[in-house]
Parts: structure tokens; sequence; C-alpha cells
């Protein structure tokens, strides 16, 4: 009669029938031994996480910025929030941007232009396309479900 051996617990049953199986499953020493057995292996799993990652942290160690390099280039380290706005005070610039308004340089010889205004979002009804009257003239379509016609009042 073949006997059944139980890894967790490293020991051979006297005999292999479900009943015997479900019994020792359903032991104590059995389920503290499962128990023991996961947090060994989560535990491995941490610890082996934990050495790829403070292998790649010393592999990156010369990519890393030397600490005031942010900021002598005027942007604050990431994750960190510039400082607070005083009341009267215009916005900070990144490097490279104009400020609102600004007026741009020709390189055609032509007089300068101001720079064009921010995008605006589109009003809350959505943009309306022109309508071309007959006489010519541009009038604002209708919105729609917006009849132009005008209703008479219907009897029920």
């Amino acid at each position: 009669m073949p006997k059944y051996f139980c890894d967790y617990c490293d020991t051979h049953l006297t005999h292999d029938s479900p009943s015997v199986r479900k019994t020792h499953n359903g032991g104590r020493k059995h389920k503290d031994n499962v128990r023991l057995y996961y947090m060994n292996w989560l535990e491995e799993q941490a610890q082996s996480m934990i050495s790829q990652t403070t292998a790649a942290f010393k592999a990156q160690q010369g990519l890393i910025a030397p600490p005031g390099a942010f900021m002598a280039a005027g942007i604050p380290p990431p994750g960190m929030m510039p400082p607070p706005l005083r009341p009267g005070m215009p916005p900070p610039m990144i490097p490279g941007m104009r400020p609102p308004g600004a007026i741009l340089p020709s390189t055609s010889g032509a007089p300068p232009f101001p720079a064009a205004p921010m995008m605006q979002p589109p009003p809350v009804g959505g943009m309306q396309p022109p309508v071309v009257a007959s006489e010519g003239a541009t009038t604002q379509a209708t919105p729609p479900g917006v009849s132009t016609t005008p209703s008479t009042p219907s009897s029920n």
C-alpha cells in the first residue's frame, strides 16, 4: 500500500486515502507548517525585490543630479512644489517660455506682432457654425432642439 508524503510537514502518512489526507490537512500542525512555508516564501520574495531595487539604485548613482542642480536652473526638484505666490506677483516663468502678450521678434523685416492668445475652452453650449442668409448676411445657427418657426398651441 503506497504512503502519502506531506511536503509541508516532511512526514509520511500511514495510509493514502482521502479521509486520512483530509484529517491530516485539517490538523493544527499541518496548518502551522503551511503558514510557515508561505511566510518564508514571501520573505524570500521581498528580500529578492529589495536586493534588485538596491542594485538598480547603485547602478544609477552616477546618473542622479547632484543636490542643488535643479534649484540652480530655477526648477524645483521633483516632488517639491514651487514657493507660494504673493498677492499681486506674476507667476514664475519656466525657462524658454514667453509671458502672455509678449511681442515676438520678426525675422522677415516685418513689424513684430503680439503672441497668439491662449486657447480658450468652447462655450457651454458648444460652438455653433455661422449660417449664411439669402441676402449674404451671416446669422447665428439655432441650437439643436430649438425651433425657429412659431408654434401653435394644440388642443387635446
